[in-house]
């Protein structure tokens, strides 16, 4: 969420009006950068915590010395601050996956190295298990952010300051039609996504207590609401589909030069240009509008899949981004993670993701879903299969074979193992407070209802 426009310093840029033709215009022409795939990257948030402690809590002062440490040392990476203070270590794009797995890879390194020296560490959770939402940014932006996000409860919060992920970039695709052409890429995106979603939950927990979701990172996107954090319609074309969401979706701020940012309440981009009050709508605020927007798949160009949980272990993230490149770039591999994932569409009920039945399932049932385990086994086959045509070393393709054998085959994820340490005589954290709620297979509360 904490996308590179994160002050005011462009607010007099691009001062002449827009209009909502132009608009459209504009993003169907920057969205979907079309071609021949050859590009790969990968965006990884880290919560923080203690070494040894993680349960106890990170001063600001303490993030903050640390921070700076990391300013200090060169990176191949951009290396930013989430508002909770979280890092997200940003990949270059890359022309392989085993130049991107390597350049992150040293990166990563070189920061926990100098976090270990602050006797901090980086933790691969979706959702932090023990500590409530507590802002370390203090920037209008993320000011702007908490007061729009709160108009639909305290999900915001969570999502800003103790969620993290494994965002898998891949390019457009093709202009025209087959395995890797943009719509079919488009497509598969927000179906396999689901799957996604199911094979690498690791997110059972919020404020120590278990909430009857594998995937609690997921069900909070689920209510920020579909306009802020839901994808567009997939019937008709990409770029008209995302033009018309990008509209119709609410302005989150009226940035200012000075002091607080106006959060308009209910203003969509589209009755922005067509009122022109506060202010008319420049270029610069249709690019900032953009990064305000959090689908689980957002077009930049390439695609940005963002519905993957952070995962467990210091190399965990590979799994998601080896899978990921090899059933989007390979085209066997594309093709029959197609075949795979189409007759799940059917249960979305054409409702865009994540606010359908398909992506709750996944999000609450994980790979114990006996559909969305079985197109996962599907995937995890095929992307084996095409591993060794794209580079992949044999570590990284054992390093899937392993996770399909300890997770997919079995209806599992990384949730289950956060969930097993409970139930295993592990000292149960405090509980939470909460009441009430529909008892789930594991026994416990669901926080929706």
């Amino acid at each position: 969420m904490s996308d590179s426009q994160s002050d005011g310093g462009d607010c007099t840029d691009h001062r002449t009006a827009i209009t909502e033709a132009e608009v459209e215009a504009l993003v169907r022409g920057i969205c979907f950068k079309t071609g021949p795939p050859r590009a790969l990257g990968v965006e990884l948030e880290w919560l923080i915590h203690e070494l040894r402690m993680p349960q106890l809590p990170v001063t600001p002062e303490r993030l903050e010395a640390a921070y700076a440490a990391l300013r200090a040392v060169p990176l191949r990476s951009p290396l930013t601050v989430e508002p909770g203070g979280q890092l997200e270590l940003s990949s270059p794009p890359a022309a392989s996956l085993m130049e991107c797995i390597g350049t992150v890879s040293a990166d990563l390194d070189t920061v926990r190295a100098v976090l270990a020296e602050h006797d901090l560490g980086l933790v691969g959770i979706g959702h932090d298990p023990w500590h409530t939402p507590r802002r370390f940014l203090h920037e209008p932006r993320y000011d702007a952010m908490e007061t729009c996000l709160d108009r639909t409860g305290p999900a915001g919060r969570h999502m800003m300051c103790t969620s993290a992920s494994v965002q898998v970039c891949v390019d457009a695709g093709h202009e025209e039609p087959g395995p890797l052409g943009h719509e079919r890429r488009w497509w598969l995106a927000h179906t396999l996504g689901a799957v996604l979603v199911a094979a690498f939950a690791n997110s059972p927990l919020l404020g120590r207590e278990p909430t009857g979701w594998l995937s609690t990172r997921q069900l909070l996107w689920m209510e920020i609401g579909a306009g802020r954090a839901g994808a567009p319609p997939l019937d008709g074309d990409p770029r008209a589909a995302w033009a018309r969401h990008v509209l119709d979706a609410p302005v989150m701020c009226v940035r200012r030069d000075s002091g607080p940012w106006e959060v308009p309440e209910g203003l969509t981009f589209r009755e922005w240009t067509r009122s022109r009050s506060p202010r008319p709508p420049t270029r610069a605020d249709l690019d900032y509008h953009l990064t305000t927007l959090f689908p689980p798949v957002r077009p930049r160009g390439h695609l940005e899949l963002r519905m993957i949980d952070a995962q467990p272990g210091d190399d965990g993230w590979i799994v998601p981004l080896a899978v990921t490149a090899a059933l989007f770039d390979d085209p066997e591999a594309a093709e029959t993670a197609y075949r795979s994932v189409k007759p799940l569409a059917e249960r979305a009920l054409n409702l865009p993701a994540p606010h359908n039945p398909l992506w709750t399932d996944a999000a609450r049932c994980g790979p114990a879903d006996p559909e969305l385990r079985e197109a996962a086994e599907l995937c995890f086959a095929a992307a084996l299969e095409a591993l060794p045509r794209l580079g992949a070393t044999a570590e990284v393709t054992n390093a899937v074979a392993a996770y399909r054998d300890r997770y997919v085959a079995r209806g599992r994820c990384p949730a289950h193992d956060l969930l097993d340490r409970l139930d295993g005589g592990d000292p149960r954290p405090a509980r939470s407070g909460r009441t009430g709620g529909t008892p789930t297979a594991h026994g416990r509360k669901d926080i929706r209802t």
